[in-house]
Formats: structure tokens, C-alpha cells, sequence
């Protein structure tokens, strides 16, 4: 068997076609990923939209509408128990967490209540800022039952009612952004 000379043309070649083939690959498995991946999170959403409002009986995604802020946009879950209004869940986020986005989702009653919220997505520190899950800490049940208009969605530090997670101000400020931003947004508009 003859041996091929090692020329700057032959290596491009080689090269080329191993970044082809993996390339080709990846993109294989993503189309195989890509419906899996947007029905599990279609599925917790979901289950935070039923976990943030009172007992519902339509389906919040047939009448979800959505309100720009912020370079970004808030989905708005109205969920109906025959007809009438009991509760609108909100998907928000912020940019202000430490380590990025945080997004949540935050259960409100007609009258702009709170009623609860839990966490969809976020990148915090393991045991400091990942306490502001439930699963973890008690941090976001002093929000449950709590109306904007009496409760100031803030640390303490900064002269809120909101008690910080410890070590993870940074994180509980971030949640009380995204906490904030949906109920202004519901206020503004979003209690259709």
C-alpha cells in the first residue's frame, strides 16, 4: 500500500471532513433532542403553572398572552375555574441573579395577591443561591399570601420586608426583581 504524502492540502482535506461528520452528527442528535427537550419543559411549566394557582379547570396556554419588558417578554397563564377568573400565572425572570437569568413563576390572584412562587430556571450557586427553590429552603413561602401593595418585594437591606436567603443577598435580590417585574406587569395590564 502506497503512502499518501503529507501535504497542507491533504491535512485541510482530512480536517474538513472530520468537522463535516461531526458537525453532521450533532446536528442528527439535536433533531432527535429538540422535541423531548421542549416537551419537558412544556411539562414543567405546566406543573409550576398548577403549582402557583388555585384550582383551575381550562388550560392556561389557550389563552396565554404575552407583555414586553425589558428587552424580554412575560407570559401570562389566565386560569379559569368555569369561566371565571381565579388566579393569572405569570412566567417572568430576571438578569440581575448571580451567576445570570433566573426565571419564575409567579401565581397571582384577581386582586394582584400573591398567592405562589416557584422557581423554573436558574444557575445560582449549589447550596447559597439555589436555596430560593422550595425544594431547599422556605425562602420563597414568605411571598405566598403577600399583596404588593402592603408588602415590600425587597431585602431587608434595602428596606423591604423580604428576609434574604443567607450568604445569597444577590440571589434574593434577583428574585424579588423577577417577583416585582410580574406584578407590575399584571397591574399594568396584565389582569385581562
Amino acid at each position: 500500500m502506497a503512502r499518501i504524502e503529507s501535504t497542507f492540502m491533504n491535512m485541510v482535506l482530512a480536517l474538513f471532513l472530520v468537522t463535516l461528520v461531526a458537525s453532521s452528527a450533532l446536528g442528527f442528535v439535536y433533531a432527535i433532542t429538540k422535541s423531548p427537550i421542549e416537551a419537558a419543559k412544556q411539562a414543567k411549566r405546566l406543573r409550576a403553572i398548577t403549582e402557583v394557582l388555585p384550582d383551575f379547570n381550562n388550560n392556561p396556554y389557550s389563552d396565554v398572552f404575552k407583555i414586553p419588558s425589558d428587552g424580554d417578554t412575560l407570559y401570562f397563564y389566565p386560569g379559569k375555574m368555569n369561566d371565571t377568573l381565579v388566579g393569572t400565572a405569570v412566567e417572568t425572570f430576571t438578569l440581575q441573579g448571580f451567576s445570570g437569568e433566573i426565571k419564575l413563576m409567579v401565581g397571582l390572584l384577581p386582586d394582584g395577591t400573591i398567592n405562589d412562587v416557584t422557581v423554573l430556571e436558574h444557575k445560582e450557586t449549589p447550596g447559597l443561591g439555589d436555596k430560593m427553590e422550595k425544594e431547599k429552603s422556605g425562602f420563597s413561602l414568605q411571598f405566598q399570601g403577600r399583596n404588593p401593595d402592603s408588602f415590600r418585594i425587597s431585602v431587608r437591606k434595602d428596606g423591604g420586608d423580604v428576609e434574604a436567603i443567607t450568604a445569597s443577598t444577590i440571589s434574593s435580590r434577583a428574585f424579588c426583581d423577577a417577583v416585582t417585574r410580574a406584578c407590575n406587569a399584571y397591574k399594568k395590564g396584565g389582569e385581562k
